[in-house]
């Protein structure tokens, strides 16, 4: 679907035509032969010699299909693009914005979908010029999902969208982005060993906080770790815990356990783990290049702790990983956007795929 993405509904987005490729099924997942072969055509199924969600061209207010458009942002809030499904559940869609042969997936944190942070609208003009395609994810964990979705699961439906980009958009390759609870998701699907985790060249955290150190803060959270214990041990993991456990979303006991105990599925990035399990734990990713951007104005990482000793901590643990210091960034970075943008695009003009680069040769 080529369609414009814009947060708030406004009476003069301009109508929209639909204009479909001859086809007798609109379906995603329709394919047919290809006389071009992807270089991971050897793992995972055959692409589509075509684009395999329908093409939407929205007219601009002058007439003049998006096509013509200079770049992916129309206006403030207001992104350009193609939006299609990537899997069979009705949450599995994603949004691209340009059409090139190289993208990054930005992967969001709790709660967050479309349009998470402030940084992704100039990022998208950025790497526009680049010529790479920003692509932003849904996943079942997105939104109020995320306290009845897991990492596994998070890790598994990445791995379809790295699919069907290789196969239907013929990717040269991606460079994997995550914002807070998202980093989680990248360190955790650079562990599966997926077949087409070969294909990420990259990986930048961004803002990788303990969400065990943030709801450690919060009173409520001991005796919710004890509860969620307790009905783990008596088989009811995957019961809801009470409201009070988390007002944002429904989430079930195993989920709260993986984010809140010591240890837990989703303890990555506390401060009071040792060197060795924080190698534990990041250390397969020194066999990919990456970047850690820590915000050192960070609200949700506790007073106590020494930020800059952490993240020297993590880059080290993760085999040496390139170090960003944000000097008064916020965890979303919001006050500091340009700087993001900056060091997210320079890293990615240095460590990303360049053309084609088969890496199973």
């Amino acid at each position: 679907m080529n369609l414009s993405l814009s947060s708030s509904s406004q009476s003069s987005i301009p109508p929209v035509s639909v204009s479909s490729s001859s086809s007798s099924s609109s379906s995603p997942y329709s394919s047919s032969s290809s006389s071009t072969t992807s270089w991971l055509s050897g793992i995972v199924r055959g692409r589509s010699d075509r684009s395999a969600s329908m093409k939407m061209s929205a007219n601009t207010s002058s007439g003049s299909p998006v096509g013509d458009s200079p770049g992916p942002v129309v206006k403030k809030n207001h992104f350009r693009g193609f939006l299609f499904k990537y899997g069979p559940k009705p949450i599995q869609v994603a949004f691209k914005t340009g059409d090139y042969k190289q993208q990054v997936i930005f992967i969001g944190g709790l709660t967050d979908g479309f349009m998470a942070t402030e940084y992704l609208e100039p990022l998208a003009i950025a790497l526009d010029k680049e010529k790479w395609s920003l692509v932003q994810i849904l996943l079942s964990s997105s939104y109020s999902g995320y306290g009845t979705s897991s990492l596994q699961q998070d890790a598994k439906e990445l791995d379809q969208l790295v699919s069907y980009l290789i196969n239907k958009e013929d990717s040269e390759g991606v460079v994997l982005l995550g914002h807070s609870t998202g980093c989680q998701d990248i360190v955790h699907y650079m562990r599966t060993n997926a077949a087409c985790s070969r294909a990420v060249r990259g990986a930048i955290l961004q803002a990788p906080v303990s969400d065990r150190e943030y709801r450690a803060t919060l009173p409520e959270t001991a005796a919710m770790i004890d509860l969620a214990s307790t009905m783990i041990s008596e088989g009811r993991g995957l019961d809801l815990m009470p409201r009070e456990a988390d007002p944002s979303s429904p989430i079930t006991a195993t989920r709260y356990y993986s984010l809140c105990s010591y240890m837990g599925d989703d303890d990555m990035f506390s401060s009071d783990l040792s060197d060795d399990q924080l190698k534990l734990r990041l250390g397969h990713m020194a066999n990919t290049p990456c970047q850690v951007i820590f915000s050192m104005g960070d609200e949700y990482v506790p007073d106590y702790v020494d930020k800059k000793s952490l993240v020297d901590r993590l880059c080290k643990a993760m085999g040496g990983a390139e170090k960003v210091e944000i000097e008064h960034g916020n965890h979303s970075l919001s006050n500091r956007v340009n700087e993001a943008v900056e060091v997210i695009v320079d890293f990615v003009r240095r460590e990303g795929p360049k053309g084609w680069d088969d890496p199973w040769h």
